[in-house]
C-alpha cells in the first residue's frame, strides 16, 4: 500500500505568506515611525539651537546697555554730537519697522570697529570720540557699539555702526518676533511692574522680554516659541 505524500498545501502556503507579510509590514511601520521621530527631534533640536544662539547673544548685549565707561559724566566730542543722542535712548524698539537698537560698551574684542570710543582716566575726565586720539598715560579706551537687530522677511538680522549699517542674517525661518520692556512705577523703583513695547520714560526700564517663534520650512515639527527676560544692569538716564 503506497504511503501518502507529505508537504504543504496551497492554503497553508497562502496563510504563511500572509503572516510573513503582516510581520514585514509591522517591522517597516516601526522603522518608519522611528525614522520620522528621529527627523522631527533633529529638526526641533536645530530650532532650539538657533534660538539659543540668537537670544543668548541679544541678552548679552542688552545687559551691557547703558554702560559707557567708568564715569557717569561724559563730554561729547563725537562727530555731530551723535554720542549724546545715543545716551538719551540707549535702547529702543521700533515696533512699526521691527527694529531693536542697543548702545553699549563692546562685549569682548571681536565686535569690529566701534561707533564711538570713550577715552577716560576713570577719575576726572571722560570724552566720547568718533575717531579717538592716541591714549596718554593713565587713560583707558572704552569701545561703544551701536547694534541694530531687525526682523524682516522671516529673518532676524543684525548690523553694527552709526547711521544705517549693513545687516547680516543671524537666523531665518522666524515667523514672529517681539520686544517688551519691563517698567517700574517710577524712576526710583527697582522692580518691574508692567510691560510696554514703547515706554515713554527710559529711566523706568528695568528689563527686556524677547519672544521669538521659529518654524520648520519642511513641516517636520510644530512651530516653537521661545521667551527670555534680561534684566538691565545699568540704570538708564
Amino acid at each position: 500500500m503506497r504511503r501518502s505524500s507529505r508537504g504543504f498545501g496551497l492554503i497553508e502556503l497562502l496563510i504563511a505568506l500572509a503572516l510573513s507579510l503582516i510581520v514585514v509590514l509591522g517591522v517597516a511601520q516601526i522603522f518608519i515611525a522611528a525614522k520620522n521621530t528621529y527627523i522631527s527631534q533633529n529638526a526641533a533640536a536645530a530650532m532650539q539651537e538657533d534660538a539659543r544662539f540668537v537670544l543668548s547673544k541679544m541678552i548679552q548685549e542688552i545687559r551691557m546697555v547703558g554702560m559707557f565707561g567708568c564715569l557717569g559724566t561724559i563730554t561729547d566730542s563725537s562727530t555731530g554730537g551723535s554720542f549724546a543722542a545715543s545716551q538719551i535712548t540707549p535702547i529702543s524698539w521700533d515696533n512699526a519697522n521691527q527694529k531693536l537698537t542697543l548702545v553699549a560698551a563692546d562685549v569682548g574684542t571681536g565686535g569690529g570697529a566701534p561707533a564711538w570710543t570713550v577715552v577716560s582716566d576713570c577719575r576726572n575726565t571722560a570724552t566720547a570720540y568718533t575717531n579717538p586720539p592716541a591714549l596718554t598715560s593713565g587713560q583707558l579706551a572704552f569701545p561703544i557699539r551701536r547694534l541694530i537687530y531687525s526682523f524682516s522677511n522671516n529673518k532676524i538680522m543684525m548690523g553694527s555702526g552709526p547711521g544705517t549699517p549693513a545687516q547680516f542674517v543671524l537666523v531665518d525661518n522666524v515667523s514672529a518676533f517681539s520686544v517688551l520692556f519691563g517698567l517700574a512705577n517710577s524712576a526710583t523703583d527697582v522692580a518691574a511692574s508692567s510691560y510696554s513695547a514703547n515706554p515713554s520714560d527710559p529711566a523706568r526700564i528695568r528689563s527686556v522680554r524677547l519672544t521669538m517663534t521659529l518654524y520648520d520650512p519642511n513641516s517636520r515639527v510644530k512651530n516653537q516659541t521661545f521667551t527670555v527676560v534680561a534684566a538691565l544692569r545699568n540704570r538708564l538716564p
